[in-house]
């Protein structure tokens, strides 16, 4: 059955039908309220003719369809296969940032608190998200201080002679060591975080209130003063919470800007009447397809003229923001653990009634909350300012990333911060590599990039002294064992971030070598050279892959490349001075301190040859300068 017999057989029904390419991959997924009718569309002769749809219908060879009960299952069903399948002619999210969740691992014995941007099916509890980021680590160290439940990643499957510094300053009960504490003890302060990150604070207070009575009738007076304390805190945070409340919703505002082919969109989340964050998302090669009319530069959509020529025609609608935004917000939402009540728009699409419900179910589902889920296309007032407002700065945010502009230093350490999820804004890097030949004369590298310039100054290098053969593991632990043990010794600061030249063997090196000297929580990333993807330490599982034109990367290639280069350097010259060396040293008579005076004095193996008695007698002895010149002429 060819392809034009397949779909008079599709259903009058709605549903999302597939259409594939010979080799049977997905190209494209669509969602109808009438299959047959739809998918027919593509055939008819105005838009075989147009060039987009037409790319769409030459590569197609088959097509397969599924039926559902209404459009609002379509959405979600068409949603799922965008990203399972990755057709290359939709409109595909592509996001630079994701928000941090605080994570509690309630599957681990000795449940703990981390701050991760993925969510996973593990049995752990996920809260969040958090904008600005920040603020997810800041709750994080509340629970530290407070709750004294900790983020590390000590192995608590086991127990261990000593507990680390978190212990002895008052942020853990450490769980790591014996008699520490009890599991009843570690499981009532996992259910008061619980109750924390769940904001359940009347709850939590009530708890807390009985805790401190019971123990001041059993005159434990220190631990009485500890919940009242904690009470105190909760009872803040929680007015602080009910004040923001109150001064307005929480709305997400979109606005965008195409130009060229080329589309950025900015959105504003606006949290309790305040813009909280702004999320960047950019697209160079929109797909071919699916063009109505419209595509306005800023957020309104363009109106042709009449009389307009083909070409003008054609150019208008090569972009529909329409398509786009119901393509992008279905991919967006759909499945997210929190969706604002408000959702502000600059043009209105076909599907929006459905999404509405979708959403708004889905949160119902999620437990959260009852009231709906309003997606709204606002033509005047504050709303509409607000719209504007966010087409003005995707229009920054399309110069700055399709017109080559530098930004300046503080952003790219904002977006670094933001990419790698480090607790604070990253003002010292220090980058580390290993360089050698099949194993001989190994060396190592480090370099130093601080507040926006590399600082040749600290730059550091290391000669392996313990390790044989060919190890680069065993290398970079020996180096970065050396590195910190000396920081701790003069008790200078540690990085805002310590950089591994290669992959996850080197970046677990470094970990062991920073655990072994109880340096716990320090920001740890590696960067592979081929993937170019960036590993942080306690979320491997998850790589960071930063867009090849974000200065984010730019940044860690430049310190990369330059500890690789001071590595190779360093390696060649002793390489080099192995080299030179090997033959004066087989000389009877010239050791190892005759040699180096020599090649300080003449510079090369080659002027020692050329030199006479005279002149070798003025850096050796007679009899070394007689036996050299011997050793040359035979």
């Amino acid at each position: 059955m060819d392809l034009q017999q397949k779909i008079r057989t599709i259903p009058a029904s709605p549903g999302v039908y597939l259409y594939k390419n010979a080799e049977g991959e997905v190209i494209y997924v669509g969602k109808a309220k009438n299959l047959r009718s739809r998918v027919a569309s593509y055939f008819h002769d105005g838009r075989i003719v147009d060039a987009k749809t037409g790319t769409l219908v030459r590569e197609a060879a088959d097509v397969d369809y599924i039926v559902v009960a209404n459009n609002k299952e379509a959405l979600a069903l068409e949603n799922n296969l965008i990203k399972q399948k990755k057709p290359r002619f939709n409109i595909l999210l592509r996001d630079d940032k994701t928000y941090p969740y605080v994570k509690l691992t309630l599957g681990e014995r000795f449940p703990r608190v981390y701050v991760t941007r993925r969510l996973r099916k593990d049995g752990s509890s996920y809260y969040g998200p958090y904008f600005p980021t920040s603020l997810a680590y800041r709750i994080v160290d509340l629970i530290h201080r407070h709750f004294l439940v900790p983020s590390c990643k000590v192995d608590l499957t086991r127990f261990h002679p000593r507990p680390c510094l978190q212990y002895y300053i008052g942020r853990c009960l450490g769980p790591c060591v014996e008699n520490l504490t009890t599991p009843e003890i570690y499981q009532e302060a996992v259910r008061d975080v619980k109750l924390f990150l769940e904001g359940r604070q009347t709850d939590l207070v009530k708890s807390l209130r009985g805790r401190m009575e019971q123990a001041a009738a059993s005159e434990e007076y220190e631990r009485a003063a500890k919940f009242r304390d904690l009470i105190s805190t909760v009872a803040q945070l929680q007015e602080k919470q009910r004040m923001a409340a109150v001064e307005g919703d929480d709305a997400d505002v979109f606005g965008y800007h195409f130009e060229n082919g080329m589309l950025a969109v900015n959105l504003f989340h606006m949290r309790a009447g305040r813009v909280l964050d702004r999320r960047e998302f950019f697209w160079e090669d929109l797909p071919e397809l699916e063009v109505e009319q419209g595509g306005g530069a800023t957020g309104v959509p363009a109106r042709q003229d009449e009389g307009a020529g083909d070409d003008a025609r054609r150019s208008i609608e090569s972009f529909s923001p329409e398509a786009f935004f119901s393509s992008f917000l279905t991919q967006l939402y759909i499945g997210q653990p929190y969706v604002p009540r408000n959702i502000y728009l600059p043009v209105d699409f076909e599907d929006r009634e459905e999404l509405e419900d979708l959403l708004s179910d889905q949160i119902a589902g999620e437990g959260a909350r009852s009231t709906r889920v309003h997606i709204i296309v606002p033509q005047r007032g504050e709303k509409r300012s607000f719209i504007d407002l966010a087409g003005n700065n995707a229009k920054q945010s399309y110069d700055q990333r399709f017109r080559i502009m530098k930004p300046n230093m503080r952003a790219t350490q904002e977006a670094l911060q933001d990419a790698l999820g480090l607790p604070e804004l990253p003002r010292r890097i220090e980058c580390f590599d290993i360089s050698h030949i099949q194993g001989a004369e190994t060396v190592a590298s480090m370099v130093v990039w601080e507040d926006g310039a590399m600082k040749k100054s600290d730059y550091r290098k290391f000669i392996i002294k313990t390790v044989e053969g060919v190890d680069d593991f065993a290398s970079m632990r020996e180096v970065v064992t050396r590195r910190y043990k000396r920081i701790q010794e003069d008790k200078k600061n540690m990085p805002s971030l310590v950089l591994i030249d290669g992959g996850l063997g080197q970046l677990h090196a470094a970990a062991d070598a920073l655990e072994a000297l109880q340096i716990i929580n320090q920001p740890l990333a590696s960067i592979a050279k081929r993937e170019e993807i960036i590993y942080v330490y306690g979320q491997e599982n998850d790589p960071v892959v930063i867009d090849h034109h974000s200065p984010v990367l730019h940044l860690v290639q430049m310190v990369r490349d330059e500890a690789h280069r001071f590595a190779v350097t360093f390696h060649r010259k002793r390489r080099q001075m192995r080299d030179r060396s090997t033959e004066l040293r087989e000389i009877p008579g010239v050791g190892e301190n005759t040699t180096r005076r020599l090649l300080q004095h003449f510079g090369s193996v080659q002027a020692v040859k050329q030199a006479d008695v005279a002149a070798l007698s003025a850096v050796v002895t007679k009899t070394q300068a007689e036996a050299i010149l011997s050793h040359f002429r035979e």
